[in-house]
């Protein structure tokens, strides 16, 4: 039986986009007789607000989600985010970091997936770890995991390479941990079996096959699905003012419907799906 997830975070409003990211993974989920659970990533500071998370909610049952089991939250997993990060520094393999994204920005030679490449500057220094970040030494952890594997259902098998990230933030100066190590830890917990997300997030997959690894964690198969883009071929976004979900629903638009004009591939004007798999960086 497979299980998927949904997990959004309650720092903006849902828009077309999430609800078509929802919708795939519920869908394939009930295809094939499994489980949809709904995580709330809402471990973001201050811009995580609890009644964004009810809004998400509501919209989604709107939409004639459902899903399995009870809403999972982040900030009620702080303690096993410690405990992997301490984990990790006990094997060497986290270092902190003071730098900011400035500084970053100004000594980078070369852009990664995520933007410009951290270039070690803190790494091997004696840095006071109070309030610091903590990177992962990349080059070290790929020599200790070796190599690996992870499948993609739709773009097949990938050949591990998280290398190309650099050292990225496992724990935040602002934050428990970054999505890398959020990501991975929760959908080990919740015995997800099936990671399905935008194609905008391909890339990511390659740090978390690796902290799998070093975790021990169990291994599951990717789906990472077109996104919704707009005219320019951009993702939507709410800042460059795709509607929010709570925003037609609260107009009287009938989320069902709309749910099911998704489905049919029947999108809004100026609105399509993107193409390409296996491809995004």
């Amino acid at each position: 039986m497979i299980r998927t997830r949904f997990a959004p975070s309650p720092n903006g409003s849902l828009h077309l986009g999430h609800a078509w990211a929802a919708i795939v993974a519920h869908d394939l989920a009930r295809a094939r007789g499994g489980e949809f659970l709904l995580r709330i990533e809402d471990i973001d500071g201050a811009r995580s607000r609890t009644e964004l998370a009810e809004e998400h909610l509501a919209d989604l049952s709107w939409l004639g989600l459902s899903w399995d089991g009870p809403v999972v939250r982040q900030s009620a997993r702080l303690e096993s985010y410690a405990l992997a990060a301490e984990r990790l520094k006990a094997l060497g393999l986290l270092y902190p970091c003071r730098c900011t994204r400035a500084d970053v920005l100004a000594a980078s030679r070369a852009d990664g997936p995520d933007g410009p490449l951290y270039p070690g500057t803190c790494r091997g220094q004696d840095v006071d770890p109070e309030g610091a970040a903590w990177r992962i030494d990349m080059a070290r952890a790929v020599r200790m995991a070796g190599p690996l594997e992870w499948t993609d259902e739709l773009a097949g098998p990938q050949q591990a390479a998280p290398e190309r990230f650099g050292d990225v933030v496992l724990v935040r100066k602002d934050a428990p941990a970054s999505y890398h190590l959020a990501a991975t830890l929760d959908d080990a917990a919740d015995g997800v079996t099936l990671v399905t997300r935008g194609l905008d997030l391909f890339a990511a997959s390659h740090v978390h096959r690796l902290l799998q690894a070093l975790l021990g964690l169990p291994v599951p198969v990717w789906h990472h699905h077109a996104l919704l883009v707009e005219a320019d071929g951009r993702k939507l976004a709410k800042r460059r003012g795709s509607p929010s979900l709570a925003d037609l629903r609260r107009a009287g638009e009938d989320g069902r419907a709309l749910a099911d004009s998704l489905r049919a591939g029947n999108f809004p004007a100026g609105i399509s799906l993107g193409t390409g798999v296996g491809c995004a960086a």
